[in-house]
């Protein structure tokens, strides 16, 4: 059986204040282009459809036509629900979409959602573990008293009610978005609190295959996103991970490119330098490592979606009086600029004058 395995589309994210709904509707196709090049049996979605709870009504849209165009082409999906969705919402229809092949599993319920497929050589049993809190698992599986659950004890409960259902030697795949123990993170994913999100990747040992969503970089046992949703994954190459079972359970996977509407990137140097660097309509961060003024402006001109710049931060040596921060350029013009750096508008009149007169105000009493 051959299995797509995406995760992490976060629909309706932005970045740094851009939306980014059109490179998520360019990606999608993308991701299309690879289905029905690849021809999978089956579609894995690992949690994280919508970057929050309440979606803006593009993103919902842009959901409602890709599961459109996938019960088109008849092909079963398996989608669970991440940290970012809400169970609730992602669950609306999910009885009606069973009809089209599409199994929606977006909270924790007495009877955990278990899909069998068939390929040439049998069934397939697919656990689907949508993210829940422990303490979710404690109030409806324990009794009041009992002791506080980690990450870890919650989610090997839930797996091992879901192996009771799994015939001895049959193959096995487990979806999940959770944060394994030795999983490399990045800024855009929304953090779990503490150490005891952790969870080992022992307990899904029995699965032949595990598939994960929630770390965005793709790795061991996760797709990663399709698209990269921070400057901290400007390295990342992005794909969907094509993976073959066979009749034994033995497993191939291939991760499969994707190209997106517009890279994400850093550029970094003097002004002089990055400047030189070809106009591009990438979604680009700057980071000086010479202080200067006045360069956001500039640089949009070869930048056009420009996000932001970092300007390099002073050491404890430097000289940071009021009055000058070398080169005879003033306080004044270095917070200008990183204003217009941070929030893309310029200072007003009426901030600069009370900015001048704190600032005249400091010199004095120095």
């Amino acid at each position: 059986m051959r299995l797509l395995h995406t995760a992490d589309w976060h629909l309706g994210k932005t970045l740094k204040g851009q939306n980014l709904i059109n490179d998520q509707i360019h990606i999608i196709k993308e991701i299309f282009k690879v289905i029905d090049d690849q021809k999978p049996d089956a579609i894995l979605i690992c949690g994280d459809i919508y970057d929050r709870g309440v979606p803006p009504i593009e993103a919902v849209e842009l959901f409602n036509e890709t599961l459109t165009k996938l019960a088109e082409r008849n092909i079963p999906t398996l989608i669970i629900a991440g940290n970012h969705d809400s169970a609730t919402r992602l669950n609306f229809g999910s009885k009606l979409f069973l009809r089209q092949n599409i199994f929606i599993a977006a909270k924790v319920t007495d009877t955990p959602a278990q899909v069998v497929l068939n390929d040439e050589f049998g069934e397939i049993y697919f656990s689907m573990i949508p993210f829940f809190e422990p303490g979710e698992i404690k109030s409806k599986f324990f009794s009041e008293d009992a002791e506080r659950l980690t990450y870890n004890d919650a989610d090997k409960f839930y797996v091992d009610l879901l192996r009771q259902k799994i015939p001895a030697n049959k193959r096995s795949v487990v979806l999940a978005h959770v944060f394994l123990t030795g999983g490399i993170e990045s800024d855009s994913e929304r953090k779990i609190v503490g150490t005891l999100s952790n969870v080992d990747a022992n307990i899904f040992s029995e699965y032949n295959y595990i598939a994960l969503g929630h770390l965005h970089k793709p790795q061991k046992f996760y797709s990663g996103s399709p698209l990269k949703y921070s400057f901290d994954e400007a390295n990342h190459k992005k794909s969907v991970s094509i993976v073959d079972i066979d009749g034994a359970g033995n497993v191939k996977t291939e991760k499969i490119p994707l190209n997106p509407r517009r890279d994400v990137r850093i550029v970094k140097g003097t002004f002089d330098e990055i400047i030189k660097n070809p106009k591009t309509e990438d979604y680009i961060l700057a980071r000086l490592t010479k202080r200067e003024i006045n360069v956001q402006d500039k640089l949009a001109w070869t930048f056009p979606n420009l996000l932001g710049v970092e300007l390099p931060q002073n050491s404890s040596s430097e000289d940071v009086s009021a009055s000058n921060f070398g080169d005879g350029v003033s306080v004044l013009d270095y917070f200008e600029d990183f204003f217009k750096a941070q929030t893309g508008e310029d200072l007003s009149s009426d901030y600069r004058e009370a900015m001048s007169d704190f600032l005249t105000e400091i010199s004095k009493e120095e």
